[in-house]
Parts: C-alpha cells; structure tokens; sequence
C-alpha cells in the first residue's frame, strides 16, 4: 500500500466518522505521518484546509438528512456535532445559502460536496531541481512560538513572526550565530516532546545560546532538498509542487523529522531559498 492510499484510507476513516467524534491524529497515524504534516499534504493536494472539508462533507450529509427523513433540525445539528444550533445554523448557511430549516421546501437549491479521492496525476510542467542530502544530527538556536492544530491559522502566526524577529533585532543577531553547513536563516516547523507543533526562526549553531533564544536539536535525517527563489509566495507554491507532484512518484515518504525553509538571501520579495523535506524510502507492501 502506497502513501496516496493511506491517505484515501484516512479520508474514508473520516467519511465514517462524519455523525461522530473526528479524531484528526487517528487520521494522521492511518495515512502514516505526523498530525501537522496529514493536515499539510491534505491542504495541498485537497486545494482547501481540512477543516474546510470537514465542515463541507458534514453540511452535505446534514441536507441529505433532512431533505429525506423526519428528522428535526436540532437532532440533525446534535448528529453532526453542533452542539449549538446557531452555530449548526451558521454552518449549514455558509455552505448551501439557507436556513436548515428551508432544506425540505420542495424546489429548493442545495449545494453537494462529495467525498474526496486523492490520486496521482502527472503534471511535469516544469522541471523541480532536487538533491538527496543525508545529514547527522544538528542544534538550532532562535525563537519559536506555538502553532495551532488548524494549520491554516499558522498562516497567520508565522508572518507576524517573521516581522516581529526583523523588527527587533532577533534576525541580525542569529545571523551572527551562523557557524553551521547550513548557511542561511531557518524557517522550522517541529514537533515537542508533547506532541505538539512549534515553528521556529533560527539558525544552524553550536554557540552558546543568548538568554530568551531557544534552542532544538534537529535529528539525524534524510533529506530531499529543494532550490528556489522568488517571493514568499513562490515558496508556498515550491512546497504545493512537492507534495502534489515529486513525492507521490518519488519512491519516498515523509519521514519523522521537522520541515526546513532555509533563506539563503534576506530580501524578502527577491529571496533565495531551499526547501528541506524529511524523507525515508517507501516500504511497498
């Protein structure tokens, strides 16, 4: 079993779970990989967060109960996990442009969202300059702040981060704790012992860490580096392009390491970047 089947595998754990209690690790764990990176590769390939689909598929069902049964407005909201039915309302609005309420009047409009299928499709519009680069064990120093389990709040967190570090000096001074084979400032999202997801803004250091800088130690990893260069758009763009067209054909997995943006240039709207993705070799079964 491929890891584009795994991953159809959690998507129907989550059509199964659709009137009940969704447990978004459970989905991680069949499509073998880490939480933050299910809910990456899903935003990816899926075009919208998971969340966003998650609500969708409920709406979908939600009507197709109510259009069919005699079920009351509030057990449907209960059914599909509001417990409020304002917010059930809201939802329920948001996605068909009615009321719960309106969705037995004979004639009315609906919107459908049918299940999703991943699949691989060979795109190849444009070549992707990679290298395999195994490294040993190594220490980064920085700020971190926490992300959100919704990835697409990340979004968010990560450029405030970024202006903040520019605008009081942490940049320039990791820049001066640089003395690793990775030169460039470093853009980490890790998981905590807790299982839970930090980002970083740090360089590769063996220095001694200055009071307030955190420090994380990045394990011994096989990597599938990627060169890019443009605005931060394009990296966002760069990293879609992996995990949509290289990986699936690849003959590789994402393996249990952070993911790693490494700016090899300071300008912002004209950088020069690589793209670090953890890897392992697939196992076919």
């Amino acid at each position: 079993m491929d890891w584009i089947e795994r991953l159809n595998g959690a998507v129907n754990y989550i059509e199964e779970n659709l009137n009940g209690n969704i447990d978004i690790d459970e989905a991680a764990k069949i499509a073998c990989c880490s939480t933050y990176h299910f809910q990456r590769m899903f935003a990816y390939m899926a075009d919208m967060p998971l969340s966003e689909y998650v609500r969708r598929r409920r709406m979908s069902v939600a009507a197709v109960d109510l259009q069919n049964g005699d079920s009351k407005v509030i057990d449907v909201s209960l059914k599909y996990g509001y417990d409020s039915p304002t917010a059930f309302n809201r939802a329920f609005k948001g996605i068909h442009g009615i009321a719960p309420s309106q969705a037995k009047e004979e004639g009315i409009t609906l919107m459908a969202y049918p299940p999703i299928s991943f699949q691989i499709t060979i795109k190849g519009v444009s070549a992707m300059n990679y290298r395999i680069e195994k490294k040993e064990a190594f220490r980064i120093v920085g700020v971190s702040e926490p992300l959100e389990a919704e990835i697409e709040k990340n979004f968010e967190i990560v450029p405030r981060m970024w202006g903040n570090a520019v605008m009081n000096g942490t940049v320039e001074k990791l820049s001066g704790m640089m003395d690793g084979s990775i030169i460039g400032l470093l853009g980490v999202s890790a998981c905590n012992e807790a299982d839970n997801w930090r980002y970083y803004i740090a360089v590769e250091s063996s220095k001694h860490t200055e009071d307030g800088f955190d420090e994380l130690i990045i394990p011994k990893t096989t990597w599938a580096v990627f060169a890019g260069e443009g605005s931060n758009l394009t990296i966002q763009e760069l990293e879609k392009r992996i995990v949509t067209e290289w990986l699936p054909t690849s003959g590789y997995e994402y393996g249990n390491a952070p993911d790693i943006e490494v700016y090899l240039s300071p300008d912002p709207e004209n950088a020069k970047y690589e793209v670090w993705i953890p890897v392992e070799r697939q196992i076919l079964l």
